[in-house]
């Protein structure tokens, strides 16, 4: 946990963080958020983060606006408040206050921005030598929900089916959509492999833009490894070689197994393994100040 947060340009005590209890936040999950990995006090890719994070809160018209050489000062100076280098952050932006027809506009809230940073809880390294189990999500991702594709406040369902593939025995659930096209899993990107080739899901299936699925994207191609975006149904998932997750914190972490499923031969493969050695390679260069300019 924090014992110091960024909230609204302070860095303060974390006992000491106080929000309105009208916040939109609060009241109405109505906000964005965005979890980074810190690593040698550098944020990886927080310029992407934080557009990903403006483009949803115009999407959703939150009225949201992101001061990104603050954000970045704030996490700086947080990351050495809280003295860490390897650390867990999450960004929260919220409207502060949702205008109603006919409401005070003067009594509206400013907006709320909150940063946190704790230790970086990495995966157990043996779910990376071996792989993960994952089980099929039961919930379904809708294109007409118009919070698809934004990483919102309203996080309640990928915690239950979080919690649902503990009580399997999994480690994550992969979720469809409702025209049974793989979306994505509860809290990270899929890629399945064909021959010697990577697929994808398209954004418009929908699923989250993910940061790391954009640089898996574009080391496979640095690589000359073919790597498409396409529809991926349960029959074609299954058939599957090789299959792998992306997210900041998860890296790119195997599939085994889809419930009594085996992928491949039941144990990471070749290609997974050479784009998990790829990416790392790339966080390194990115956390000594010589990646893209973040």
């Amino acid at each position: 946990m924090s014992k110091f947060v960024w909230l609204n340009g302070e860095l303060i005590a974390a006992a000491d963080a106080r929000i309105s209890v009208h916040d939109a936040g609060f009241t109405h999950a109505a906000g964005l958020f965005e979890t980074m990995r810190g690593m040698n006090g550098r944020v990886l890719y927080l310029g992407e983060h934080l557009e990903r994070l403006q483009t949803s809160a115009n999407a959703l018209g939150l009225g949201v606006q992101v001061d990104a050489d603050a954000i970045a000062a704030g996490i700086d100076a947080l990351l050495k408040a809280n003295e860490l280098t390897e650390a867990r952050l999450r960004l929260v932006a919220t409207p502060g206050h949702i205008p109603r027809p006919g409401a005070d506009e003067a009594a509206e809230l400013t907006p709320t921005c909150l940063i946190t940073a704790g230790p970086l809880a990495a995966y157990p390294p043996e779910l990376y030598q071996n792989g993960m189990r994952v089980c099929i999500c039961p919930y379904r991702q809708n294109a007409k929900d118009p919070l698809a594709g934004h990483k919102t406040l309203a996080y309640l369902p990928r915690l239950l089916s979080m919690k649902a593939a503990a009580e399997r025995r999994c480690n994550e659930a992969l979720w469809f959509n409702t025209d049974l096209r793989l979306a994505e899993g509860s809290v990270c990107n899929v890629f399945i492999v064909e021959g010697e080739s990577l697929i994808t899901p398209p954004l418009g299936t929908p699923v989250l833009p993910g940061v790391t699925r954009a640089k898996i994207i574009e080391i496979a191609k640095a690589n000359d490894v073919a790597v498409s975006e396409g529809e991926i149904i349960i029959e074609r998932l299954l058939a599957a070689t090789e299959v792998f997750l992306t997210g900041s914190v998860l890296q790119v972490m195997p599939v085994t197994a889809i419930e009594k499923h085996m992928v491949g031969k039941g144990t990471p493969g070749e290609l997974t393994k050479r784009m998990a050695d790829w990416y790392q390679a790339e966080i390194e260069r990115e956390s000594a100040g010589h990646g893209q300019t973040d």
